[in-house]
């Protein structure tokens, strides 16, 4: 299936009009989840408040010619003490967290422009131009029967831990690369 034609906008304050655009899209991205706690919409908005509230936070939609909203991504910048790092179950090596990492929370498209490229092409638009050197984000294995973590294998991500981010939400896979492709990700057990 060709990808159809769209646009990205990258955003970096979460104006109201911003926060409703994406709060609609998650809904409909998340329809199937939404009864499960850690989906309803009330605690994706407070995440997405608190994480909006923190540096260098970012987000790109993405929109139809005719301006419909289909997807959406965001990140921010978590330091070395982040709570990111702190609920691994195992701490990650130090090479991971000792510096400033760009933390990507989010990254939804909705179901009909699924399976072209979008997500991609938000998660790289989201990236580019970042300072930090690597990216990281979480991923219940379980999504698409693995297909999610695959497809995050595919953009160059590998597994650094496991967390639980939260009482009521699954376990994720704690995954990091570097924000630009042509620097190595050093996996673990291996130097920097």
């Amino acid at each position: 299936m060709a990808e159809p034609e769209s646009c990205i906008r990258r955003h970096t304050a979460l104006t109201s009009d911003l926060r409703s655009t994406i709060t609609e899209v998650y809904a409909e991205v998340r329809a199937d989840l939404l009864d499960h706690p850690n989906y309803r919409v009330d605690v994706f908005l407070e995440r997405l408040d608190r994480h909006a509230d923190e540096p260098g936070w970012a987000a790109v939609m993405a929109y139809t010619l005719e301006g419909a909203a289909i997807g959406y991504a965001y990140a921010n910048t978590i330091g070395p003490d982040d709570r990111w790092w702190k609920r691994m179950t195992v701490p990650a090596a130090p090479r991971f967290t000792a510096r400033d990492t760009v933390a990507v929370k989010e990254i939804g498209v909705t179901p009909a422009h699924r399976g072209v490229g979008l997500a991609r092409r938000m998660h790289d638009a989201l990236l580019d131009g970042r300072r930090e050197r690597y990216a990281t984000l979480m991923v219940n294995p379980a999504a698409g029967d693995g297909k999610v973590m695959r497809l995050y294998e595919g953009w160059g991500y590998r597994e650094i831990g496991a967390v639980r981010p939260g009482a009521e939400a699954p376990w994720l896979v704690c995954m990091g690369r570097s924000v630009r492709m042509s620097d190595t990700f050093p996996l673990p057990g291996s130097e920097e």
